[in-house]
């Protein structure tokens, strides 16, 4: 469904941010993508969604496709219509709409408000609590119920491909497990196509079909979600299960950066 070919982005002209990123995402299928702060992640997503160029970034290298069709020189608008979509890292909610209000602007793109009814209800089956919530101001949610709110309004428009940055960031475990457990649900029962960047590994892989490792801007290491559970070097640097000094992917000497397109 989605395909990144080997591409590189660059800030202000100058600032190299990815190196040579091929990544893919398979329909129906989690995809996740690993890796500390600052190794490219959330670049990785807004290459995809468009929103580079508002942040004086662009695309110099590569290629984008969704659904064969290259998307590296459309709008973000234009993406949004052709069915995929961007939730950010810190939920992002308009704070003075309330819950609902948010959900009407996420489906800005429907034909009628009937369309809009009938997605607005489908988002309260996923999150009952928004619907209990609904007239609440927004910015008096919880962490969680702006997350929920956030995924929520993504799901307004009727996604193909949901992209999600850092969704478990400042939430309890219980209610990042409630919302991982929705996730996978609607891949389930929806067919939404997900691509996850998160920190927490142990959750991401969990869930996810297929994962990448990104490191200072590169892929480091890709595999299926269970090998790379199993994978040593990803126990020791994400997992924490070793009892050795943590230790940078760079000083590892049998640990070596897989570039798919050499290959």
């Amino acid at each position: 469904m989605l395909q990144l070919n080997n591409i590189e982005v660059i800030y202000d002209n100058v600032i190299l941010v990815l190196r040579g990123v091929s990544i893919e995402a398979k329909e129906g299928q989690i995809t996740t993508i690993l890796g500390a702060n600052g190794a490219g992640k959330t670049t990785t997503l807004k290459a995809i969604s468009g929103l580079l160029r508002p942040e004086r970034g662009d695309v110099t290298r590569g290629s984008i496709e969704f659904e064969d069709r290259r998307i590296d020189r459309m709008n973000a608008h234009e993406i949004v219509k052709m069915g995929m979509v961007q939730v950010f890292e810190g939920r992002r909610v308009f704070q003075n709409l309330n819950a609902e209000e948010n959900l009407i602007a996420g489906g800005h793109i429907l034909p009628s408000k009937a369309k809009l009814r009938e997605n607005i209800d489908r988002v309260y089956e996923y999150f009952p609590r928004l619907r209990e919530r609904r007239s609440v101001q927004s910015g008096y949610l919880s962490g969680g119920e702006q997350q929920m709110l956030a995924v929520g309004r993504a799901l307004m428009s009727e996604p193909r491909l949901v992209m999600l940055d850092e969704p478990s960031l400042g939430l309890a475990p219980m209610i990042t497990e409630e919302i991982f457990g929705i996730i996978k649900r609607l891949r389930t029962e929806q067919n939404v196509t997900f691509l996850i960047v998160e920190q927490n590994a142990t959750l991401a892989l969990a869930i996810a079909d297929f994962g990448y490792v990104l490191e200072n801007g590169s892929i480091a290491l890709e595999g299926p979600a269970e090998q790379l559970r199993e994978n040593a070097d990803i126990k020791e640097f994400y997992l924490g299960m070793s009892g050795e000094e943590k230790r940078s992917f760079r000083d590892v000497k049998h640990y070596r950066r897989r570039k798919r397109w050499l290959g």
